[in-house]
């Protein structure tokens, strides 16, 4: 099933994407105030108005971004919105082999491994259904020298408002059949993704439940969360 019918079948989902989409750049403002200006976007599909590179550059022109996807068309795409960019790159790759993500020309010619790296796992990790995925993402934060960050967001269905969590199931049934069901995992198992680093405040909370969010915003049933490493 195409994307633009899903988001055709539940209005929700791009209430959805638009808020990870604006967390997404408030992190990345987040992450070079503190002075990080590398970037390894998994799954980041087609970098759409307010992407990583967009942000970054206009404030730090020497900002690095990595980005990684293994859609075909999403990565034609991204590397034609690119050309001409330095210091952007965009590379076809699962995220689940860590190993050869990070060995990569795209990112191992690019990021400096010795600096602080700011991985970001936005609205992605909930189509990853592979048991090993904590270990997948140990072995990235791994490979990232200290003051790196690990910024994600994740669908959930593990909430006290039955109506919020229904509406998050009625998502997750929207992909049912296509490319790229959705897996909900509770908030312990997201928490999990983190492996022992511990969310900045607030912790792990709705994508929208944000001092930085606007007030009054709905919920979207999905978990966000930046934690950092020592």
């Amino acid at each position: 099933m195409a994307p633009a019918k899903i988001l055709a079948q539940n209005p929700d989902m791009g209430y959805v994407c638009q808020a990870n989409r604006a967390f997404l750049g408030r992190a990345v403002g987040w992450c070079l105030a503190r002075g990080i200006d590398q970037f390894l976007d998994l799954g980041s599909g087609v970098p759409t108005v307010g992407n990583v590179h967009e942000i970054a550059l206009a404030r730090r022109p020497d900002t690095r971004v990595a980005y990684v996807d293994f859609e075909p068309v999403a990565v034609a795409h991204a590397r034609e919105l690119i050309e001409g960019l330095h210091g952007v790159t965009v590379t076809r790759a699962d995220m689940r082999g860590p190993d050869h993500v990070l060995a990569a020309p795209g990112v191992h010619d690019l990021l400096d491994l010795t600096r602080p790296v700011a991985l970001l796992t936005v609205a992605v990790l909930h189509f990853v259904p592979d048991p090993a995925l904590p270990a997948i993402l140990a072995r990235y934060r791994e490979a990232l020298a200290p003051g790196s960050v690990h910024v994600i967001t994740h669908g959930s269905a593990d909430h006290d408002d039955p109506e919020l969590a229904a509406r998050t199931r009625a998502i997750q049934d929207g992909y049912r059949g296509s490319a790229t069901e959705v897996v909900l995992r509770s908030r312990p198992e997201i928490a999990a993704l983190l492996g022992s680093h511990g969310p900045v405040a607030p912790g792990m909370v709705d994508i929208v439940d944000r001092p930085e969010s606007d007030p009054g915003a709905r919920p979207t049933g999905g978990y966000a969360a930046v934690a950092t490493m020592s």
